[in-house]
């Protein structure tokens, strides 16, 4: 049986531009099942599977979320964190606008509108990490500061 052909994403051209070493890790998605089934499926730790979120505040402004996938966004504390009244995820057809990805294959790098980016605080203390490559079905793996270096997301305490 032929491997899987990688995808070349948005999200791919963005982190080859930027020299950003990675490796690419085709699976099955399967709709709902989230970090957990790539967790599963490749065997790693679920805290090292991290999820991109597409939230909105209070005047509609858009705003990307790294979370870990086994842990959950405290909505009020990253609200409380950036200085804004309510967040709240966005409708997915609304999200798919924002980042030009699917909800399901949404990537941090190379979306379709600039947007500023929060991430999970204890995210910053792994060594590597494994995040969506811009398609479903397509996780990337990189360092950790590779991310860091090229996103340069604000650190916010909000996992729940």
């Amino acid at each position: 049986m032929k491997p899987a052909k990688e995808p070349v994403t948005q999200a791919v051209r963005v982190l080859r531009a930027a020299g950003v070493p990675f490796e690419g890790h085709p699976y099955a998605y399967v709709e709902g099942g989230g970090t957990a089934q790539f967790a599963r499926e490749i065997g790693v730790d679920e805290h090292l599977v991290i999820k991109t979120l597409v939230m909105e505040d209070e005047h509609r402004q858009p705003l990307l979320v790294l979370m870990h996938g086994d842990r959950q966004v405290s909505t009020q504390a990253l609200a409380r964190a950036i200085g804004v009244k309510r967040i709240t995820p966005c409708d997915p057809k609304v999200a798919d606008k924002h980042s030009g990805y699917q909800v399901g294959g949404t990537s941090p790098f190379g979306t379709r509108r600039a947007m500023p980016v929060y991430c999970e605080q204890g995210i910053a203390d792994l060594p590597r990490l494994y995040i969506n490559g811009g398609k479903r079905g397509y996780i990337i793996s990189l360092a950790t500061a590779d991310l860091l270096r090229v996103l340069q997301p604000t650190l916010v305490s909000m996992a729940v």
